[in-house]
């Protein structure tokens, strides 16, 4: 029978929050906030090519309960374990792990001017139904998730704009403290998705714009595979691909955003690396032509030919996510692909509402015969709004802000 990772409402993770934070802290938490997973429906390994994606907010969230100190100690509790450390001595690789990603906001919004130097500290408590090391950003949503919280609590701007310098820190605390150089993407879908839609992210310039895309409405799901295979962007991997793309634009001396023929290369790597980021490009303006015309369903070879070239030219699957993707296009997925930075992690395929339970069946019976680790499913039937705060029957009063 195949396993199902089934979304948790935000009220249920804020309780629980709450209570954890309780029984961590002795107090009661200034407010909970929460930010959404992402899947990204095209448009990959191009965030930091300047290039264009459009990723889905899911509707498996991270929550955060947070509390406010005076004494510059940062503290933060998940089921992954505790960290405490003083404010002032957060550097680049210190914590490390999940904590990084929250301490790295702290930093990041302290050097950007959202928060005062004088900042006094924190209390966070975690809780999230966003599996984690699936590909699914489960990163970003913690970060984004604090991000808010602090702003909220500090009185930052969270208008759009306010959004949108929330979302660089973010980037900058997982590219400088927890060492993960990703682009901005995530952080983007996180913190400004729109219930609804997925959300054209331009990478050249931070701009965001919201593409209905109904997929209930038009009878179709997206059915995300978690593979289980290992997923880690801090194995080296992940930055030798963003290595190779900046080689081959400063080669071409051009964005390879502005790039559409990448024959100059002599080296093949980099010319089968760059082919990738201009041909998937490519890919993300044709899927939102159709999907403006509402052939929604004509979308799925574009996303089987960028699973093809990530597979192919960029080298970032494995034999779990390949496994899948062919299972899913044999059980009569519209189209497949993998989705999120690669090397493990998940696959996403385009399906009729009704088939999700047969294309997991075929894709889990595929796993089982090669010897692979089994998979887990989400469905996707609509797409999830952005970072919130979470009415909390168990918050005392107003939130009160930091010291």
């Amino acid at each position: 029978m195949s396993e199902w990772v089934e979304p948790v409402t935000d009220s249920a993770l804020a309780s629980a929050a709450v209570d954890r934070f309780r029984s961590e802290f002795g107090a009661e938490p200034a407010g909970v906030w929460a930010a959404p997973g992402r899947v990204n429906l095209i448009g990959e390994h191009v965030d930091y090519a300047q290039g264009l994606s459009l990723p889905i907010a899911l509707p498996h969230s991270t929550v955060v309960a947070v509390g406010r100190r005076s004494d510059g100690i940062l503290r933060c509790r998940s089921g992954l374990g505790a960290w405490t450390g003083r404010v002032d001595e957060i550097t680049p690789g210190n914590p490390t792990g999940w904590a990084a990603y929250l301490a790295g906001v702290v930093w990041a919004q302290r050097r950007e001017g959202l928060l005062d130097s004088g900042f006094g500290g924190g209390d966070v408590v975690v809780e999230s139904s966003v599996p984690i090391g699936a590909g699914l950003s489960s990163s970003a949503a913690l970060e984004c998730a604090l991000a808010l919280a602090l702003a909220d609590l500090t009185g930052a701007p969270t208008d759009d704009a306010g959004r949108a310098a929330l979302a660089r820190s973010c980037v900058r605390a997982e590219n400088e403290i927890a060492l993960a150089p990703t682009g901005g993407m995530d952080q983007a879908v996180s913190l400004r998705a729109e219930a609804g839609h997925a959300l054209l992210v331009d990478s050249r310039d931070g701009a965001v714009a919201p593409v209905r895309f109904d997929l209930a409405g038009e009878g179709l799901a997206l059915l995300v595979i978690d593979t289980r295979a290992p997923h880690q962007l801090v194995d080296g991997q992940y930055a030798q691909r963003r290595v190779s793309v900046e080689e081959a634009a400063a080669t071409l001396g051009a964005s390879l955003r502005e790039v559409d023929d990448v024959s100059a290369l002599a080296d093949p790597v980099l010319r089968r690396r760059a082919r990738h980021v201009v041909s998937e490009i490519g890919r993300v303006r044709e899927v939102l032509s159709l999907m403006d015309s509402g052939r929604h369903r004509e979308i799925g070879p574009l996303l089987t030919a960028s699973h093809v070239s990530l597979r192919d030219d960029y080298e970032v699957s494995c034999p779990e996510l390949d496994c899948a993707v062919d299972a899913a296009l044999a059980a009569g997925a519209y189209g497949a692909r993998m989705t999120g930075g690669g090397f493990g992690g998940s696959a996403i395929a385009l399906i009729d509402a009704g088939a999700a339970e047969q294309v997991a069946a075929e894709v889990l019976g595929a796993a089982r015969s090669r010897g692979l680790t089994e998979p887990r499913f989400l469905t996707l039937n609509a797409c999830a709004g952005p970072a919130r705060r979470v009415p909390s029957h168990a918050e005392r009063g107003p939130a009160a802000g930091f010291a």
